[in-house]
């Protein structure tokens, strides 16, 4: 496959920095289009006839546009199954998978803005996550037995997973349980990772140079 393939659109420091450590653990080929969030470019009609709500990452492949992190991740593992990174159809651990895949975006996302904006959670009866104890204990189950969550051997939602506590670490948004910060040093350590980590300073210092150049024009 030829990085004419597939096109990454990424702004650093940003929730697509999780997708491109994906694509870097994938080892796989890809152009990248960098979005100065900082000087609004999300918000320009080119970046919103690829993702009309103006949100990173996105994903473009033989003439197709895929958003969602989460799409993102399923389809990028299943794209490059000589990595691993993704159980086959035939895998008994691949519903597992899968359930981790969507319990991120269906149940994590909603508990941990919930918890930013500092709102009262729905009823149990009719929450998305239950309640935000509940919620995080169900997906630490499985990491107080094993290092990933299919086992010994890592996973793309391992990847989706480990970086996104990192954040929620970083915000103290999450306890500091040797379970979560075990596990989020095993995968933000990886090659791929602070790869992305490094570009990623060296690019958002980029775009705030020009965010700044940018306001200081006059009107």
């Amino acid at each position: 496959m030829s990085s004419d393939d597939l096109t990454f659109y990424h702004a650093p420091q940003s929730r697509s920095s999780v997708s491109l450590t994906l694509l870097e653990e994938l080892q796989a080929p890809f152009e990248l289009k960098l979005i100065n969030i900082k000087a609004g470019e999300q918000r320009q009609p080119d970046y919103l006839a690829i993702n009309p709500l103006g949100k990173v990452p996105a994903l473009a492949h033989k003439g197709k546009i895929i958003t969602e992190q989460v799409a993102i991740f399923l389809y990028l593992a299943d794209l490059f199954p000589e990595a691993k990174l993704a159980p086959a159809l035939t895998d008994p651990t691949r519903g597992e998978y899968l359930r981790w895949m969507v319990y991120y975006a269906a149940c994590y996302e909603p508990a941990m803005v919930d918890k930013f904006m500092k709102r009262e959670p729905a009823p149990q009866s009719v929450s998305v996550y239950c309640d935000e104890y509940s919620m995080l204990e169900t997906i630490l189950t499985p990491l107080r037995s094993r290092p990933y969550l299919l086992g010994d051997e890592l996973s793309a939602a391992d990847i989706l997973w480990g970086s996104s506590f990192a954040w929620g670490l970083m915000f103290d948004m999450l306890p500091r349980l040797p379970v979560l910060t075990s596990y989020v040093d095993r995968i933000c350590n990886r090659a791929s990772a602070l790869k992305v980590q490094k570009q990623d300073e060296i690019w958002a210092a980029e775009h705030q140079v020009l965010a700044d150049k940018q306001q200081a024009q006059p009107a």
